[in-house]
C-alpha cells in the first residue's frame, strides 16, 4: 500500500483546509494517509477526519498575529516588542520544524498545500519521493504571488490547479507538470430546499476579497422592491465592525443577519431554509460553498471577477454571472429570481445535477491517476 503525506499549515477553518480533510478521507481506503500540520490551534481537527489517518502537529499553538493586533490597538507598545520577538521565533520554528520532517519523510507521495511548503518540498523531499503541490487561491493578476508561485513549484512533479483557467495560466509559465482536479463534495443532502422560504444566503469570510461591503450594497436595493426577504450572512472576520456599521447605516438591522463561524450542520440548516445563495466574492479560486449551494438546490448569483464561480455556474442555467461587478445588475438578478418561484425550481433542479458531478469518487478517480502514474 503507497503511503501518501500532506502538508498542512493548520486543520482549523478554511477553504483550503476543508479540501485537504476532503481529499484525506477520500484516499484513506486505498492508501496510508498522514497529515503532517504545522499548527494545532484547536482539540480536533475542524472537519471530521477519518479514524485511519494519522495526523502530526508540529507546534501545539499557533501564530501570535491576534495578540500582536491587541498590543496595537491599546497602545501597549512594550508589550507589543514582546510579541513581535514571539512572532519570529514562531516563524523561526514554523520553517525549520517543516523542514526537518520533509527531509525524514519517506513516503511514497507528499502533496503540498502552500507555496512555501511547494518550496521546501522541492528543495528538501528525498529525490525518489513524488512532490505534488496543490493550488486553492486565484493569483488576480498579481505578479508578485505570480512570481512566487512560479518559482515554488520548479523542483515539482505535479502542480494541482482547481480550475482549468489556473491551469492553462500556469503551465504557460512553467516546466512542471499542471494538471486541473476540481474540489470535491464528499456529503449530499437527503433533502432539497423547497425554494419558497424568503431567505438568502451566503457563507464565508469576512474579509475585504469575500466582497460582503458590496454584498450589503447590493442587498439593499434588493430589500427597496422586496423588503420581507432577508439575508443571513454566515462567516466571521476583520470586516465584521464595518459590515455591521453598513448594516446600521442602512437600517437593515432587521433583514440583514450575520451569524458568525458556525458549524456544518448549522449551515446546512440555512441552506435547506433559503431559496437564493449569493457570492460577492472579487476573488475565488474554486467556490466550495457554490457546490454545497447547488446540492440543495439553491440557485446561486456570482460576480464574473470570482474566477472560480465562471467554471461552477452556467449562466442562465443554474444560476447567474454578473459581468463588471456591477451591483445594480446583481441586484436585479437576485430580484428577477425573487419575483418568478419557477425560474428559482428549474435552476435549482439543474444545479442540483451540476453538484453531482463533483462528488468524491469521480474527483478521487483523477487524483489517483496521477498517484499511480
Amino acid at each position: 500500500m503507497k503511503k501518501i503525506t500532506i502538508l498542512a499549515l493548520h486543520l482549523g477553518y478554511g477553504g483550503i483546509e476543508k479540501c485537504i480533510t476532503s481529499l484525506a478521507n477520500s484516499l484513506s481506503n486505498e492508501y496510508e494517509v498522514n497529515i503532517i500540520s504545522t499548527y494545532k490551534l484547536y482539540d480536533e481537527p475542524v472537519f471530521k477526519i477519518n479514524e485511519n489517518i494519522k495526523i502530526e502537529y508540529l507546534m501545539n499553538y499557533g501564530p501570535n498575529k491576534k495578540q500582536i493586533n491587541e498590543c496595537l490597538r491599546q497602545h501597549k507598545y512594550i508589550k507589543l516588542v514582546s510579541e513581535l520577538i514571539k512572532a519570529i521565533k514562531i516563524l523561526k520554528q514554523k520553517k525549520q520544524l517543516m523542514i526537518r520532517k520533509i527531509k525524514e519523510c519517506d513516503s511514497d507521495i507528499i502533496i503540498s498545500t502552500r507555496d512555501i511548503h511547494n518550496l521546501w518540498l522541492g528543495k528538501y523531499g528525498k529525490e525518489n519521493i513524488k512532490k505534488i503541490g496543490w493550488e486553492h487561491n486565484y493569483h488576480n493578476n498579481n505578479q508578485k504571488y505570480i512570481k512566487k508561485i512560479v518559482k515554488s513549484i520548479e523542483k515539482l512533479d505535479y502542480f494541482v490547479l482547481v480550475t482549468k483557467s489556473a491551469q492553462e495560466f500556469y503551465q504557460a509559465k512553467t516546466k512542471t507538470k499542471c494538471i486541473c482536479i476540481p474540489n470535491s463534495l464528499d456529503e449530499y443532502p437527503t433533502r432539497y430546499s423547497s425554494l419558497q422560504k424568503k431567505n438568502i444566503i451566503s457563507v464565508g469570510r469576512l474579509s475585504y476579497e469575500k466582497g460582503y461591503d458590496e454584498l450589503i450594497d447590493v442587498f439593499k436595493l434588493v430589500n427597496e422592491k422586496y423588503p420581507d426577504w432577508k439575508l443571513n450572512i454566515i462567516g466571521d472576520g476583520k470586516e465584521y465592525v464595518a459590515i455591521q456599521k453598513k448594516i446600521k447605516n442602512y437600517n437593515l438591522e432587521n433583514n440583514i443577519k450575520i451569524h458568525g463561524y458556525q458549524k456544518k450542520e448549522y449551515i446546512n440548516e440555512y441552506l435547506l431554509n433559503s431559496s437564493i445563495y449569493v457570492l460577492p466574492s472579487r476573488s475565488e479560486s474554486f467556490g466550495i460553498v457554490l457546490l454545497e449551494a447547488f446540492s440543495y438546490g439553491l440557485p446561486c448569483v456570482a460576480f464574473t471577477r470570482a474566477e472560480g464561480a465562471k467554471e461552477l455556474i452556467s449562466d442562465n442555467w443554474d444560476g447567474y454571472l454578473i459581468k463588471d461587478s456591477s451591483k445594480e445588475q446583481m441586484a436585479k438578478r437576485i430580484c428577477e429570481l425573487i419575483g418568478n418561484v419557477n425560474r428559482r425550481v428549474i435552476m435549482g433542479a439543474n444545479a442540483i445535477k451540476k453538484a453531482q458531478k463533483y462528488n468524491t469518487n469521480n474527483i478521487k478517480k483523477l487524483w489517483i491517476e496521477i498517484i499511480e502514474k
